[in-house]
């Protein structure tokens, strides 16, 4: 056991190895200090659903729906790991479903926690309250994930301390877990330097330094990339300054050594890959991006990212990759297409917006022949008002002729839509509407929500010209909150967007197809392996 320690606690979707450690654990090697890496959710759930934990929750006398669910425990876990799954949505889906069945076994009886194979939520407590948040450290309140952290977690360290341990807390369902391992590890190594960092940590910055407040039981909390301050712990040359923010050295070239690719939740092993850091639009004024950015925005040498997924792929012997990018940049989608010969027989997805350069139809089959199975496109409204008004910088009319290009190529489209935007209207949203069911052919998969507007979103430097009469904090007690409540001048406001989506939007045939054909639980991270069920 070596004396950094970085863990991935739960929860986030079990289908591929954390980018964030492998890319911390590349940058510590290279320096000289050898790593343990823990992909804790991972482990959680294998933990959870092992026959012996279940068999002993439910007891003598199941419920009918358990006892269903126990006995297809293994042939559910072993499709999910099959590319077997690909080939029936049904059989899929009710794999997931008797998976998660049995992990309501762990939640309690009054339903405050909820686990799924997607998701973990507890009602009684906010992610965003510090006062709540230390009730998990000090261990005032639990977490279902209790019992694989005393019994299995941290049994594991016993004989040789870590010096050094760092949580990658990266989603708000990871925020609850989180502390109440680092509560854990506090007691277990009171010597060690206990660290935090990761997107949900970084989206605190503001607040956190406004209010010079301190989230224990952590020595230090990171924002921003965490290659440099965590070699500068390792060496113990790091500042005593509580927060530790330094994006002077970022890595690309990430270590998957670690992972055990085989155990996650995937028909085919994935490998999560990135070519950029941040976004290099942060224009969109829907989007905490544009104002406080996570990461300053750097991108991967585009001549080289083609070079680096072959390299991956032949040492982990993997052919699918998630590019994780906010957006990829258009220099990496050229890189890619230029080197479309060294890239065949993989196969990558991910983010990108609505860029002139794909509406060149022949540079966007050059992406297919380099790989490229799905984009993923936030288009949001159908309203060329609404897209200027958040900034977007596209236009309805290039939107259209680029998922024509797609489908054209034989890259399917996943679509994001937003309903209820400050100064949207129903007109607006009709014209989305009419922009779905018009160009449902292009489109493979939609995701279509509600907006929840950032605390640091652009909008609130003039809520007036958005039609916001009242903008405030969701959870006034919550100091860490990152949403704001908002009240409109009109009568269109999220409560009757959201009556549009389900009455109107989701009461269209083709646009609601294409709703239902997102993988459940695990959607855009599995979608590419149902492609040739839209042929």
């Amino acid at each position: 056991m070596s004396d950094i320690l970085l863990i991935q606690p739960p929860v986030v979707k079990a289908t591929e190895p954390p980018l964030s450690l492998a890319v911390l654990t590349a940058a510590l090697q290279k320096q000289g200090h050898p790593v343990t890496v823990v992909d804790a959710n991972l482990d959680a759930f294998l933990y959870l659903l092992s026959a012996e934990q279940l068999t002993e929750l439910s007891g003598p006398n199941p419920t009918t729906s358990i006892h269903r669910a126990l006995r297809h425990r293994q042939a559910s876990l072993d499709l999910l790991r099959s590319p077997a799954a690909g080939t029936s949505f049904a059989r899929y889906s009710t794999a997931v479903r008797h998976l998660n069945r049995l992990l309501t076994l762990w939640c309690r009886d009054d339903k405050a926690e909820r686990l799924t194979l997607g998701n973990y939520r507890n009602q009684q407590y906010s992610v965003f309250a510090p006062d709540d948040l230390e009730k998990f450290v000090n261990g005032t309140a639990r977490t279902l994930f209790r019992r694989y952290f005393q019994e299995q977690l941290l049994p594991q360290f016993a004989q040789s301390p870590p010096k050094l341990i760092a949580l990658s807390i990266n989603y708000l369902h990871q925020a609850l877990p989180a502390f109440e391992l680092a509560g854990l590890l506090r007691r277990q190594f009171p010597a060690a330097t206990l660290v935090a960092g990761g997107g949900l940590i970084t989206s605190w910055q503001r607040p956190l330094r406004q209010l010079n407040l301190r989230l224990p039981p952590f020595d230090h909390l990171v924002f921003g990339p965490g290659e440099a301050p965590l070699v500068s712990l390792a060496t113990e040359q790091a500042a005593s300054e509580y927060f530790l923010a330094d994006a002077g050295s970022i890595g690309f070239c990430p270590d998957f050594d670690f992972a055990r690719l085989g155990e996650y939740f995937s028909p085919e092993p994935v490998l999560p890959v990135s070519s950029s850091r941040g976004c290099y639009w942060q224009n969109c004024l829907f989007c905490p991006e544009a104002v406080a950015p996570v990461h300053p925005y750097q991108a991967f040498a585009p001549e080289d990212f083609p070079l680096l997924l072959s390299t991956l792929s032949k040492q982990h012997k993997v052919r699918n990759f998630h590019l994780t990018d906010n957006a990829i940049p258009v220099n990496i989608l050229r890189g890619l297409a230029a080197r479309r010969d060294d890239l065949q027989g993989l196969r990558w997805f991910g983010f990108v917006r609505f860029e002139p350069i794909l509406e060149n139809g022949d540079f966007v089959q050059q992406l297919s022949q380099a790989g490229c199975c799905i984009l993923q496109l936030g288009l949001e409204s159908g309203s060329q008002q609404v897209l200027d008004r958040l900034g977007k910088g596209i236009t309805v009319a290039s939107a259209k002729k680029i998922l024509g290009n797609l489908h054209e190529a034989g890259i399917a489209a996943y679509v994001y839509i937003m309903l209820g935007t400050p100064g949207e209207t129903e007109a607006d949203a009709e014209m989305t509407l009419d922009f779905l069911e018009a160009e449902a052919e292009k489109i493979a998969f939609l995701n279509i929500s509600i907006m929840n507007l950032p605390r640091s979103s652009g909008m609130l430097d003039d809520p007036a010209q958005y039609g916001m009469t009242e903008a405030q904090l969701q959870d006034e007690r919550s100091e860490l909150g990152l949403y704001q409540r908002y009240q409109v001048s009109g009568d269109w406001d999220r409560s009757a967007a959201r009556r549009f989506l389900h009455k109107r939007l989701l009461g269209s045939a083709v646009i609601r197809e294409r709703v239902n054909r997102k993988p459940p639980m695990f959607t855009s991270n599995h979608s590419l392996f149902f492609l040739n069920g839209l042929k």
